[in-house]
């Protein structure tokens, strides 16, 4: 397994981290998945506090609690379930900030995180407030490092800015090219890593029928999926996804959603294998870039 710095930090995580949204409720299902990732290489693995309202958070600790200074471990702050269950609601303040730390620190069986990040914003919140948090977390030892989770690039922008955090986690994929067009240049030469999420286009780029995705519709994602079969049959479609995405020298880290063994051994594998110049040229050829049509200024 291959491992880079994370922005300016001290942190260095595997290429393919874990994305521990996707798994079952059962710990034990969760610890076998886990353990077989660090045998792998992996040792970043990436929550939020609200995945199944805190069991991911807990199962994921649990698994972990043994290899605690092996790994890194990074989760999310800022969305509350509605008391019916029906969706979310975004709180970005300090109040809000503060009580979760603790409630996260509890469920992972940790006493610090090592990447703590805002789960979405918005250029309406006050931004300061939240940046002001998070550092004073840092000086308290609860966390290591903060940064964002978002795809809206004023607010990145803005981060960017006024912040020190290490690293945005972003959409990313053949199907989602969204962050070329900014963001991951502005990104790269501000030192700050990028943690790609969505790689495989939620199946599309790895075996799941093709439908509407984004602003494409089916007969272009049939279009890269097609172009994915003739670059080569060597790769399978998954691992060829995720290869992609760390093709570019701004991502530090592929984050995949992992919930069975065969999706790991693909995300593992991505890892291993190596993209011609011409496999990378004909993929790239079947590709129709697209915009941020909202949250730009």
């Amino acid at each position: 397994m291959e491992y880079r710095q994370l922005g300016n930090s001290s942190l260095h995580i595997s290429r393919i981290g874990f994305g521990a949204m996707s798994l079952d409720a059962n710990p034990d299902n969760v610890a076998y998945l886990i353990h077989q990732a660090i045998a792998g290489g992996i040792n970043f693995f990436d929550t939020a506090d609200i995945y199944q309202h805190g069991i991911n958070e807990t199962n994921l600790g649990k698994a972990l609690a043994e290899k605690r200074k092996e790994v890194v471990i990074a989760s999310k702050v800022g969305n509350v379930w509605k008391p019916d269950g029906s969706g979310l609601d975004w709180h970005p303040e300090k109040s809000h900030i503060l009580r979760s730390i603790d409630d996260s620190l509890r469920r992972l069986k940790t006493d610090y995180i090592d990447l703590y990040q805002l789960h979405g914003g918005t250029i309406q919140d006050d931004i300061d407030e939240t940046i002001g948090t998070f550092e004073d977390l840092v000086k308290s030892g609860k966390i290591r490092y903060y940064g964002i989770s978002s795809i809206r690039p004023n607010v990145i922008r803005e981060f960017i800015r006024r912040s020190n955090i290490i690293s945005v986690m972003m959409q990313y994929s053949m199907l989602d090219l969204r962050p070329e067009e900014h963001c991951l240049r502005d990104l790269h030469q501000a030192g700050i890593g990028v943690l790609a999420r969505g790689t495989v286009a939620g199946g599309l780029l790895g075996g799941k029928p093709p439908r509407p995705y984004l602003d494409h519709n089916v007969e272009t994602v049939a279009t890269v999926v097609d172009a994915m079969h003739r670059a080569t049959d060597k790769i399978s479609l998954g691992s060829m996804a995720i290869r992609f995405v760390l093709e570019n020298s701004a991502i530090t880290s592929a984050i995949v959603g992992v919930r069975t063994t065969t999706q790991l051994r693909e995300a593992l594998n991505a890892d291993e294998i190596i993209l011609s110049k011409e496999i990378y040229g004909q993929l790239r050829k079947s590709l129709n870039p697209n915009f941020y049509a909202l949250h730009r200024d």
